[in-house]
């Protein structure tokens, strides 16, 4: 099947919008992104127990929220009274969790296009593809460009089946030699990866296949550099504008970075 083709992303993704300047995963995130001169933005979603789709990482709500338990576990309604913005800092309190719907929508507003990384309970990898794919096609001619990606190759595979007009990315913590076929498999338009285990010749293998490479997250100004040297298409960051800085020809700011690192989210390495 042929994979549609991936939006331009920019060499800079914010990472769950500007995870070390904004709480993550939230609208202010999105917001915060644009601002420092984002074109793309990456989040997060899951499904609730009521089948809505928010935007949160991890499986459960304590480190990002003031609410306790599994996404999956919990309605809507009940994640919509949480602040997602207050243990990120007392400046953003009252940012509430978002809806997929809603996060879209200001990405459009925004001019962002968007990288959608399906989440999910283990069972629930197909619902949550099926939710996606419900939600972009409702919203279609609303929103953006749009990208979505996943770990899991169920979920891919519930998209190139529900939607095969969406441009779909396989994420990988290390790119397995079989790698290229199971994109050509699942009709993928993007590869993801760790940045940490990509080598020159797997970026070369990837890029000579036609495929655009994201590696993910780099905080690292100087690591930026080498992974757009060796042909890497994109990098999420948690801090894009210094990184942008890198993507633009400047020289990094070892000093700066260093310091606004420390900020960055809890998972340095990881966009799991």
């Amino acid at each position: 099947m042929t994979s549609a083709v991936c939006p331009p992303l920019g060499r800079v993704i914010g990472h769950r919008g500007a995870a070390a300047r904004t709480p993550e995963n939230t609208l202010a995130g999105l917001r915060r992104a644009k601002q420092l001169g984002c074109e793309a933005v990456e989040f997060d979603v899951r499904l609730t127990a009521d089948g809505a789709l928010v935007l949160c990482h991890d499986a459960t709500l304590d480190r990002t929220t003031t609410g306790r338990g599994r996404v999956s576990a919990q309605f809507l309604a009940e994640l919509r009274g949480y602040d997602a913005g207050v243990r990120f800092h007392p400046a953003f309190a009252g940012e509430r969790v978002p809806t997929l719907d809603e996060a879209l929508l200001v990405a459009a507003e925004l001019d962002l296009a968007v990288n959608i990384e399906i989440k999910a309970d283990r069972g629930r990898d197909y619902a949550t593809a099926a939710a996606v794919a419900a939600s972009l096609h409702r919203l279609r001619g609303h929103i953006g460009p749009v990208l979505v990606s996943s770990f899991l190759p169920n979920a891919v595979a519930a998209l190139r089946s529900l939607a095969p007009e969406i441009p779909r990315g396989l994420l990988f913590m290390l790119v397995p030699r079989g790698w290229a076929e199971t994109a050509l498999q699942l009709g993928c338009a993007a590869i993801g990866a760790d940045h940490r285990r990509l080598r020159p010749r797997r970026v070369a293998e990837i890029r000579a296949a036609g495929y655009p490479l994201l590696a993910y997250t780099v905080n690292d100004p100087a690591r930026a550099r080498q992974l757009l040297a060796w042909g890497v298409t994109s990098v999420f960051s948690d801090i894009p504008d210094i990184i942008s800085h890198v993507a633009a020809g400047h020289r990094p700011d070892r000093n700066k970075a260093r310091s606004v690192q420390t900020e960055a989210a809890p998972e340095q390495g990881a966009i799991q």
